[in-house]
């Protein structure tokens, strides 16, 4: 199937009302301007909105494999095979012809209610050697509450089960909420894993985002056996988690480090309006529910409405209306030789292929692809710069993207 990628749809997107939520739905488009809520003024010039741009290219997408139920990640292995995870609880191997393994056995249990599951994976840092592979996912309690996990384990040379899985993180304190997990795990270029960790979406468990005596609302940065590095921010400060990070995030689900700098760069759901894009650095307060560009889904404003306090970092980009972002990656590849150093996004609703053009630090250009396959829950680029994408359905497709000129 071919897809000329135009940016003549962007102007319909800005003025979708809002639609239902399904169960599945992260959130869905609002109308513009936001009613009710004080100055939505950006901060700064750029901060949303960037010029439409084009890549001038063709593409060719086709599905690979299907029948995946709320797939959830992508991570390619050495050999060209992607290991894929699926909400529901399933972690598979799929070959790039799209030939699909069973269930990988030895999986823990999972809470999958609401945005519960299995979620990321990725493969340990001398996996070609041990095998280790770290994955996230909503670990149930009895009490019927849920909190998001990081176990390791060793994949069979066959693929065919887990051994070993222990779990090394799990965030504190659990909720009841079955809502805003998070999660992408990111290595860092010292061997430190970067955990994404959401608020769990109620009012009263969003406000503890602010507080540093929980895991909520966070990133964390563990050593590989789950332990804090000693030179993390709060190793020191008490009533503090030395896990974290930063704190003040509401939902990141898509996470990635930028070749060129080493940073981690974050994707983080906003509420009705403002998803928003972050650098975090060390000890830093990103404002959430303190400060947003979006307003709650009742139409009152969040707090007090403000989108800027002293101490609060501000998004270096944000949506309004919003994308519902999730995957992200930095292209590096050849086939697309003028998206090189582009952030890529998989985008929920309105869905599509984010690509964002960047000049440093600051959003440049911002370009809507593949319209037309469904709600895009991660993106991956493939050994041979082909981009590969995963849609969020009952039915989740593996789409191969590719040139077609």
């Amino acid at each position: 199937m071919r897809t000329a990628l135009t940016y003549a749809t962007l102007s319909a997107f800005l003025l979708c009302s809002e639609a239902a939520f399904s169960q599945s739905q992260d959130k869905a488009p609002v109308p513009t301007p936001l009613p009710n809520v004080p100055s939505q003024e950006p901060a700064f010039e750029g901060q949303t909105r960037a010029p439409q741009i084009d890549s001038n290219v063709t593409l060719d997408h086709m599905v690979v494999a299907d029948g995946f139920e709320h797939p959830w990640a992508i991570e390619f292995m050495p050999d060209g095979r992607m290991l894929v995870t699926e909400r529901a609880g399933r972690l598979r191997i799929v070959s790039p012809s799209g030939e699909v393994s069973d269930p990988v056995k030895g999986l823990p249990r999972f809470d999958t209610r609401g945005q519960g599951g299995l979620l990321d994976v990725v493969l340990g840092r001398d996996f070609a050697n041990d095998r280790k592979i770290y994955f996230s996912y909503a670990e149930p309690h009895e009490n019927g509450k849920t909190n998001t996990a990081v176990a390791r384990a060793t994949l069979a040379k066959d693929g065919s089960t887990l051994n070993d899985v222990e779990v090394i993180f799990q965030q504190q304190p659990s909720w009841d909420s079955t809502k805003h997990y998070g999660s992408r795990l990111v290595w860092d270029n010292n061997g430190h894993l970067y955990v994404t960790l959401g608020e769990r979406a109620l009012p009263e468990s969003r406000q503890l985002a602010q507080q540093l005596d929980n895991h909520l609302g966070k990133v964390m940065r563990i050593n590989p056996d789950g332990s804090a590095p000693e030179n993390n921010p709060f190793v020191d400060k008490n009533n503090a988690k030395p896990e974290i990070w930063s704190y003040g995030h509401r939902n990141i689900q898509g996470a990635a480090l930028n070749p060129g700098s080493g940073a981690l760069w974050t994707i983080e759901h906003g509420p009705q309006g403002g998803d928003e894009i972050n650098i975090p650095e060390a000890g830093k307060n990103y404002g959430w529910p303190v400060i947003t560009y979006g307003e709650d889904y009742s139409g009152e404003p969040i707090g007090e409405g403000i989108t800027a306090k002293q101490g609060m970092e501000q998004p270096i980009y944000y949506w309004d209306p919003v994308i519902s972002p999730s995957g992200v990656a930095f292209y590096q590849g050849n086939m697309f030789p003028n998206w090189q150093g582009n952030l890529l996004i998989s985008a929920l609703h309105p869905s599509a292929l984010v690509r964002l053009e960047l000049d440093g630090n600051r959003v440049k250009g911002e370009e809507r692809l593949l319209t037309d396959v469904g709600r895009i829950r991660d993106v991956a680029e493939g050994p041979d710069g082909a981009v590969w994408v995963i849609t969020d359905k009952d039915n989740g497709e593996l789409i191969h993207v590719t040139r077609g000129d």
